[in-house]
This record gives C-alpha cells, structure tokens and sequence, in this order.
C-alpha cells in the first residue's frame, strides 16, 4: 500500500497516458495564442501527439503564445479534490521558483485546505526545474511510492536530487527568449542571421542561464556530449530529449547520446507552457548526473 501520493501542475510535461498509468495526480495551466488581434485559450492537457505539434505550428505561422501561472483558486480546487478522495500526504511539484514563485501559492493553498482537512499534508516541491527535468523527479518520487518509502524520506531524497538534474536547452531561434527578456534585441538579430544556438542551463537556483553559443546545431549537440562527460549520469542511467516539434533533431541527438554512453535517452515533446518561453525547433537534453550543477557549471 502507497503510503503517499504525487502531484504536479503540468509543467512536468508528462503525457497523460504515463500519469494515468504511474497514478500521479495532475492540475493543467492556461496559456493563450494570439494573432491578429484575434485571442485562442487553451489547456495545458493535450493527450495525442497531433495536438502537440499543431500548437508549435500555429507558433511558426504568427501566432504568439502567453501563459499564466497556476493561480490560487486552481490550487485550492485541486488540494481540496485530493483530500476529500482521502489523500493524507502527497508530494506536489511546481515549476521552478527560479521562473516564476508558483511555490508560494501552492504553499498557502496547501495551508489552507489543511486548516478544513487537518489529516492532508502537501510536501511543495521546488524542483530547480520545469519540463523534462520536473518531470524526472516526478517519476522518481512516484518510484519511491512504489516501492513503500514514506513521504518525508522521499521529499528529502528530491531535494537532495534536484541540483543534480543537469540540462542543455538549445533553442532554435533567439526570438522567444527575446520575448521573455533572456537574451537582448541586438544578441536575438544577430545570433539569428548567423544561426547561433545559444546553450542554456538551470542554474543552482533554478533560474535560466545562458552558458555559451553554438554556431549550429550540429556544434550544440557535440556540446551536450561535452556536457554528459562532465557530469556523467548516477547509476540509475536516466536521460531525456525533448523538442518542441524537431523531431529529426531529437532523435539524432538521442542517437548521439546512446553511441556516447550506451544509453537510449526517452525522447518526448515539450508541452505548451514551457514550449511558448522556448520557440519551435529546439531540442534539449535533462538527465540525472553524479555532479551537482554547481560542479559542473564550474567546468564551463
């Protein structure tokens, strides 16, 4: 018998059939695609590949995505759902606080569903994180469940695991980050006209950190081996790919990976809420290391 649950907003991008499948409880956001003048609304909840990719191919036809962060109301329908299905502890992930501080709401919702149902006890887990690498812990903490470990020895084990997700997140055009006040309008123009492909990682506080700029994403992917060598995966050899609908270059920098270490890294694709700050065609790579980031980041 489990003897905790766990939840995520969908900034874990896992897919629907492997929630459902793992039991992990799951509250969407928003996001809104605009163009024109003319304003769509969407769930972060797509369930077939399609859906996916025609989100990314609106983007690259002029639509210009918005998202919004989970609000309190949403928290609190979603806590007050699990406690009432009898749920006493559960491991619930947010997005990084490093992008945006959904951690502080999800704490005062937990607080107060907890005043009504005094027996339910949320864990709020900051993961350093979003997509991919959320997503991995998420996976992890429901292994933990699984194998009868109690909520509180699991959330100590995430929390010391989270700095030791490393990622290489190449965007395919500096556009979006422009947008989202990553890179400046002068870097985005230039590194556009001569197909530079900036190299991000999660910082030791979860923020977004650009470490260098590839001429490619041949030279970027050649990168990410460099990275992996570095900061070799830990024993449980987990690796992902994700792409916002690049699928040839997801599955030729998984190939890359599996000739480099002999292990085949899952290849997903990005969901909306992530994928809008992110642009069509990139493709990123997440996997949990021996090394801190911070003794990795040092090597850069």
């Amino acid at each position: 018998m489990a003897l905790f649950d766990v939840s995520s907003d969908s900034t874990c991008d896992l897919k629907k059939d492997y929630r459902e499948e793992r039991n992990i409880w799951f509250v969407p956001l928003t996001f809104t695609m605009e163009k024109d003048g003319k304003i769509e609304e969407g769930l972060d909840n797509f369930s077939t590949e399609e859906e996916y990719a025609a989100f990314y191919e609106k983007v690259s036809a002029g639509y210009f995505p918005r998202t919004a962060k989970l609000n309190y109301e949403a928290h609190f329908e979603h806590f007050t759902k699990m406690a009432q299905a009898g749920v006493k502890d559960v491991l619930h992930f947010t997005i990084s606080s490093g992008l945006a501080n959904t951690i502080l709401t999800t704490r005062q919702a937990a607080e107060d569903v907890k005043a009504k149902y005094p027996d339910f006890n949320v864990y709020a887990v900051d993961p350093l994180t979003a997509t991919i690498g959320q997503g991995l812990l998420v996976s992890l903490a429901a292994d933990c469940r699984d194998k009868g470990w109690t909520a509180k020895d699991t959330y100590d084990y995430i929390m010391e695991a989270r700095n030791r997700i490393q990622h290489c997140i190449i965007p395919n055009d500096l556009f979006y980050l422009k947008k989202g006040g990553r890179v400046s309008g002068a870097s985005a123009l230039v590194g556009t006209v001569l197909s530079i492909k900036p190299m991000l990682v999660f910082d030791p506080e979860g923020k977004l950190k650009t470490v260098e700029k590839c001429k490619g994403m041949k030279k970027a992917f050649a990168r990410v081996l460099d990275h992996m060598e570095k900061a070799p995966m830990d024993d449980k050899k987990i690796a992902v790919v994700v792409h916002t609908n690049n699928y040839k270059g997801a599955e030729e920098l998984a190939a890359l990976i599996e000739a480099k270490t002999g292990v085949k890294p899952l290849v997903t694709i990005m969901g909306p809420v992530i994928g809008a700050h992110v642009g069509p065609g990139s493709v990123s790579c997440g996997w949990l290391s021996v090394k801190t980031r911070e003794e990795l980041q040092a090597t850069l």
